[in-house]
């Protein structure tokens, strides 16, 4: 999409990830949230829909935050496209989820420009809801690249899907933790020895913690 770029489990019915670069000025909102969940056009078929949602007790959850999409009108329209959003519990997804997220923004303007992809941990057996039979999952997690000098650095995050009054910091670890918890390879074009540093390391007191 014009914003994000995702990837569709038709198994699960929910996307694996979505991954895009968040620069300092598309923080900067120039549209208002539309809030009109609709299906991806992209989607030919194993998209969820609304009614999938209804009565279910969980939130249509963003994976690329609309308020991080806010800066054209086509931006803000496909991230509410249905593919983008998972079940999340209305605890996590409006507290320490949508900590992360403000957090995430105001990394974007300390250090230029990040990286970020956030996705959702699946596996077999895992509860569904709605007719078309959407995943709930049990873990979710982000991971973000500051690659502006002079300090490139990597953190992940994995998150239960439940509400927490913890701090982000409990739940930060390396980009290779959430590699391997996830199989995915993030940066694999990073030059190697730059992405062992990066994937291989977290340091908290190089990021700053300012989301209330």
């Amino acid at each position: 999409h014009t914003g994000y770029t995702l990837s569709y489990n038709k198994t699960y019915h929910i996307a694996n990830w979505v991954a895009y670069e968040l620069t300092a000025e598309e923080t900067l909102s120039v549209v208002e949230r539309s809030d009109k969940f609709v299906p991806d056009p992209q989607l030919s078929s194993g998209s969820a829909s609304n009614s999938d949602y209804k009565n279910s007790g969980y939130d249509r959850g963003h994976l690329a935050p609309a308020a991080d999409m806010e800066y054209s009108y086509q931006t803000m329209v496909e991230s509410f496209y249905l593919s983008n959003m998972s079940p999340q519990e209305p605890s996590f997804n409006r507290g320490i989820w949508s900590k992360l997220e403000k957090q995430v923004r105001q990394w974007a303007i300390d250090d230029k420009a990040v990286y970020v992809v956030t996705g959702t941990l699946l596996t077999k057996g895992l509860p569904t809801i709605g007719s078309n039979a959407i995943t709930v999952p049990r873990y979710f997690y982000k991971v973000l690249l500051d690659y502006t000098e002079p300090e490139i650095k990597g953190i992940g995050f994995i998150m239960p899907n439940k509400g927490s009054q913890e701090p982000l910091q409990r739940y930060a670890v390396t980009i290779d933790s959430v590699e391997r918890f996830s199989g995915t390879d993030f940066f694999y074009q990073l030059p190697d020895d730059q992405e062992k540093v990066i994937e291989g390391t977290i340091d908290l007191t190089k990021w700053s913690w300012t989301a209330t």
